[in-house]
């Protein structure tokens, strides 16, 4: 697989990234289409939204161009931006009209179906051979849904603060380009490189202070195509990279949030209820800046990337990352406790009352 038609894919979905969220940050600063601060907001000041449309459209020009003028072969790519799309054309009419929470997730259920449909599940049970093929695939089917449905929540809940987002999306992007290339799999490598490099783009408009938000429409849509970046793997790759390798990639994102709905759970609190208690809604509630946050938790998602992609031809790479994993995740809720009892603080939030389902605190 050639470098130079890799490097043009990159290049235009950063470009159209950078030059489209420009634009649409004028518009919607023209049309008062802003994010006003509220109790649960990381930031203090009314800002722009609806950033994440030129991630959306950056990423599905570069891949339609990679296909239809680079001649690259990236039919499954192009099946997962296209439901991408109309994932985020409903996450836009949220933005800006507002949907009820159950049509959301029946939209990524939805999803999720067609994806599985279009290109199958993963193999989870299936590796484990457990029971008959049938019978794992089927199984494999229902839970391949539930994790594509279950992360864009996730990665929802975790867009709080300045550059979080978009710096997971830009290591997951790079990542799955990398495991492309190496496999020799040019629909992983150009999803990968046309998502890692619209967040590139999109990022300097987004870092703090941030002069625009991604919104639901960029949010869903980021989560969607790193949720189901290893259906574009066939299979009978070698070495095999399966749904673990991707995960380990996003942990930050999957660890706080998991941590954070265990942790409100077993408190007895509402867990469809708002609040400001993610491990990184603490760390700033503690006195660290956006960036510095954001930095972590990219630079965390960076070295397991790294871990999983380095070892020559992806030899067996879960098995570090994951001992990585298990150390860094513990360092990480180590920071935080310490950083709320240096400043005695509560988490802000741990007490608040019953109210709109959560969702991602602009920022």
């Amino acid at each position: 697989m050639s470098l130079t038609p890799l490097v043009a894919v990159a290049v235009l979905s950063a470009v159209l990234s950078w030059s489209i969220v420009a634009l649409v940050r004028d518009a919607a600063l023209r049309r008062g289409l802003l994010d006003v601060p509220n109790a649960r907001s990381s930031h203090e000041r009314p800002t722009p939204r609806l950033g994440g449309l030129g991630i959306v459209a950056a990423v599905a020009v570069s891949v339609a161009a990679a296909r239809a003028w680079l001649g690259l072969d990236v039919r499954p790519a192009a099946i997962l931006v296209g439901l991408g799309l109309v994932v985020a054309l409903v996450s836009l009419a949220d933005d800006l009209r507002g949907l009820p929470a159950l049509v959301r997730l029946a939209v990524h259920l939805a999803a999720g179906l067609a994806a599985v449909a279009a290109l199958g599940p993963l193999d989870v049970i299936a590796d484990l051979g457990l029971t008959a093929p049938d019978v794992a695939r089927r199984i494999d089917s229902v839970l391949t849904v539930l994790w594509i449905a279950g992360f864009m929540n996730a990665f929802n809940f975790m867009d709080g603060i300045d550059g979080i987002a978009g710096g997971q999306g830009l290591v997951a992007g790079a990542a799955t380009a990398a495991i492309g290339w190496l496999l020799g799999v040019p629909s992983a490598a150009v999803l990968g490189l046309a998502l890692a490099a619209a967040c590139l783009g999109f990022l300097p408009h987004n870092w703090s202070p941030a002069t625009i938000f991604m919104g639901d429409v960029g949010s869903a849509f980021l989560g969607f195509l790193i949720a189901t970046a290893p259906m574009v793997a066939p299979a009978t790759a070698q070495p095999p990279v399966g749904l673990l390798a991707f995960a380990l990639v996003a942990w930050p994102f999957l660890f706080d949030a998991m941590l954070t709905f265990v942790r409100r759970a077993a408190r007895g609190e509402n867990v469809m209820a708002a609040h400001k208690t993610h491990l990184y809604q603490r760390l700033t509630q503690a006195g660290w800046s956006h960036g510095r946050v954001a930095g972590l938790y990219t630079a965390l998602a960076g070295v397991a990337a790294a871990i999983v992609v380095l070892p020559p031809a992806l030899g067996r790479p879960t098995r570090p990352a994951m001992a990585f994993v298990a150390v860094a995740a513990a360092a990480l809720s180590l920071l935080v406790v310490q950083a709320e009892r240096h400043l005695k603080i509560r988490p802000a939030g741990a007490d608040r009352p019953a109210g709109a389902a959560e969702g991602s605190p602009r920022a």
